[in-house]
């Protein structure tokens, strides 16, 4: 019931809009979760996310690795090495792909600021 109700909302906002209104509405349009994580990937910082999403891959593909040593192992000791090995890099993996989710939050705030700052500027023209 309050998703049909936001969506009216949506259409009477866009309806009484000017029709400079609706291009800076378009141009700053939320974007999706796959498109703002892709956008991690590009400008000043996008470097940090490469290095990232390397070392997370790296990280995970030795995890796997270990873990098929540790279900392959037949004695206690090796089993402890490999399972420990593999539990430690999988939550290292995980903690390093998680921590691009503050990023991603920020990059919508600062979205939505812009946003404001462009109706405002076009209102006062």
């Amino acid at each position: 019931m309050s998703d049909s109700f936001e969506k009216d909302l949506d259409a009477q906002i866009k309806a009484a809009l000017t029709e400079q209104d609706r291009e800076i509405l378009d141009a700053t349009q939320e974007l999706g979760w796959f498109q703002l994580g892709l956008k991690q990937f590009r400008g000043k910082l996008g470097w940090v996310t490469w290095v990232l999403m390397v070392v997370q891959t790296l990280m995970f593909v030795a995890a796997i690795w270990c873990a098929i040593k540790f279900f392959g192992a037949t004695d206690v000791m090796p089993a402890l090495k490999w399972g420990f090995s593999a539990s430690v890099l999988m939550l290292g993996a995980l903690q390093i792909k998680l921590s691009l989710m503050p990023q991603i939050q920020a990059d919508r705030v600062i979205r939505e600021v812009k946003r404001l700052q462009l109706m405002i500027a076009a209102k006062g023209e």
